[in-house]
């Protein structure tokens, strides 16, 4: 059988998605454990986004394959008492075996939050990303409209990134303020390693009103990551949502942004 989970994660103490050979600390790794106890042998997942160390996720989606036969119930209650009080199963359904967490996906959706204070945070510390200079949401929000659409977003990449394009379509792009946060929301057919992040460098440098708005272009039409701005902290990204065909029924958890914000 093809088993697809729903996770969620605060990555602030793990070395990104990816299991690593030098043996730290994380995501991947730790579900892989969790699952192989509940199914009594070895399983490999692949999930719909690998996220960089201090990324979280409320949303993400992965699958793996199974000889072993569980209710939905027993592989999320199983897998939850394994698992680190840091990630929990919220779902579980049997997919066809066509279906693929990563390329079956037809969109994606990361929640960047900026707590927007003069003070640090405590409560929400390593959960959002600290600006104490004020930012002005509605000017971050219109110069992230020159990214939407599909583009070269080579300026908008790591220079390690490894896809073999950087062209990407960036189908929405929001910035609001909510209080003291700003929150920005992007949804594309898939993204960049530290895309996201560095979209946030770019207009958090333009809501601080250290650049002007048409800087987003400009830095998007130069092709070179060199031209762009600093790249923002993991602290406040959230992988929030993938999109997949109505035909194999995965669940979408609704998460209100205020949820954080309490």
């Amino acid at each position: 059988m093809r088993i697809a989970l729903g996770l969620e994660y605060n990555g602030s103490q793990f070395h990104g998605w990816q299991t690593q050979k030098s043996g730290v600390r994380t995501v991947q790794l730790a579900v892989e454990q969790a699952l192989s106890s509940v199914a009594d042998h070895e399983v490999q997942i692949y999930a719909a986004g690998r996220t960089d160390t201090g990324v979280h996720a409320d949303a993400q989606v992965v699958h793996f394959d199974t000889h072993a036969r569980r209710p939905s119930h027993g592989w999320i209650m199983g897998a939850n008492i394994k698992l680190p009080a840091d990630i929990s199963v919220l779902w579980a359904k049997e997919v066809p075996r066509e279906f693929h967490a990563r390329f079956s996906a037809r969109g994606r959706t990361y929640r960047y939050f900026i707590l927007n204070r003069m003070s640090r945070p405590a409560i929400l510390s390593r959960r959002v990303t600290w600006i104490h200079r004020p930012l002005d949401a509605g000017l971050m929000h219109q110069a992230g409209q020159a990214l939407r659409g599909r583009h070269d977003f080579t300026s908008y990449r790591t220079v390690h990134c490894q896809a073999k394009s950087p062209v990407r379509n960036l189908h929405s792009l929001t910035v609001s303020r909510h209080g003291d946060f700003v929150i920005m929301e992007v949804h594309a057919d898939g993204f960049l390693h530290h895309m996201v992040r560095n979209i946030a460098g770019v207009l958090i440098a333009i809501g601080s009103g250290e650049r002007d708005p048409d800087w987003a272009g400009e830095v998007l039409m130069h092709r070179d990551r060199r031209l762009g701005g600093m790249t923002a902290a993991a602290d406040g990204l959230y992988f929030h949502r993938v999109d997949y065909d109505a035909q194999y029924e995965i669940p979408v958890i609704a998460r209100d942004a205020g949820l954080l914000m309490v």
